[in-house]
């Protein structure tokens, strides 16, 4: 029999080719992970390890198929291989089950919707006429494609971002002092998860939650599971029209940044006349940082370009836009996981 000598490991810098190699098949482990989230593979190993045989006979899927996939993506770090096509959960993996917190299955699964992929596919119509390409391919933007279209994919959209804002609560909690706020506002704040959160950890504090009708119908029962509705108002509208008067502190998480600049201020007018001077604004994104260092939100930006009329912004970005709504820019805090708190005064 002959031996096979397997190939050390690399340790010299890959050459520029290869590098962009790699960035190119990024599209690949995303997709690895999108088909893994589909079939819930986490969630069948949650209470322990399951060969590749089992998992196939429970998904319906072609045993080797379902190996070959596993493998790729054990080679990226998530699942482990623990014996022969025998798999388990790791760190990673753990992640795109259901029912933790912080889970990205459903973003996972978002991330691979037709819809994202095709508007991604069109991404130069958008570099060429900085318009996006989702509207040319739909004929209609993502909100009214979500309400007329395909109301299944705006649910998992929601599900996503609920999830995702999960991981993002805690970090906005432990970076920000809410306790002189007497009544926050959440404007656009879904079903509440992240007004929950701010009201468990500062039991002194009211809040109003703020949303299209069609959402505020929903989040009555989280706010009651999370046992903060008796401290809530929930209140239905448009906060392009106006919203809800006479607190000391509006908050916005992850709002402005879909859309363009005209219609940011058109919100944050609208929040100023609401506001009495003084009051503060907290507005909650990823700031794109100065210079060519990676950052997330760089590449985040060209999402917001292709399918939306939105952008990720600078910092003097947001104080443009603070000072064209009478905001002042006082500060912006650094938060874990990648984003910033931007607090604005009421002038």
């Amino acid at each position: 029999m002959t031996q096979v000598e397997e190939a050390a490991p690399a340790t010299h810098e890959l050459p520029p080719p290869l590098v962009l190699l790699n960035m190119l098949s990024g599209m690949m482990s995303a997709r690895a992970l999108q088909a893994a989230a589909k079939f819930g593979i986490a969630d069948l190993l949650k209470d322990g390890p399951k060969g590749v045989a089992e998992l196939a006979e429970i998904t319906g899927t072609h045993t080797q198929s379902l190996y070959r996939l596993l493998r790729a993506l054990t080679s990226c770090g998530v699942f482990s291989e623990i014996e022969p096509q025998v798999f388990s959960n790791n760190p990673l993996s753990s992640f795109l089950q259901s029912d933790v917190h912080g889970s990205m299955r459903n973003m996972t699964r978002m991330w691979g919707d037709d819809w994202r992929w095709a508007s991604w596919g069109e991404l130069a119509y958008s570099i060429q006429t900085g318009r996006p390409a989702f509207n040319r391919i739909y004929g209609k933007n993502l909100w009214q494609y979500f309400e007329e279209n395909n109301p299944s994919s705006g649910r998992l959209f929601s599900q996503a971002m609920t999830s995702f804002s999960e991981s993002v609560n805690g970090p906005v909690v432990a970076s920000y002092d809410f306790s002189g706020i007497d009544t926050l506002v959440d404007v656009g704040g879904a079903h509440g998860s992240s007004l929950s959160a701010i009201l468990k950890a500062f039991p002194s504090l009211n809040g109003v939650l703020f949303d299209i009708p069609a959402v505020i119908e929903g989040a009555k029962e989280p706010l009651q599971a999370q046992g903060v509705l008796e401290r809530c108002r929930l209140v239905a509208g448009d906060f392009f029209e106006s919203v809800p008067a006479g607190a000391d502190a509006y908050i916005m998480k992850f709002i402005l940044h879909d859309w363009d600049d005209e219609h940011c201020l058109q919100i944050l007018r609208n929040c100023r006349k609401a506001i009495q001077p003084g009051g503060r604004l907290l507005v909650v994104e990823q700031l794109i940082p100065a210079g060519n260092e990676p950052a997330f939100s760089k590449i985040l930006d060209l999402e917001m370009l292709a399918i939306l009329v939105g952008r990720e912004r600078t910092a003097a970005e947001f104080e443009q836009l603070f000072e064209e709504s009478s905001f002042r820019l006082s500060r912006v805090i650094p938060a874990p996981a990648d984003f910033s708190i931007i607090e604005g005064i009421a002038i």
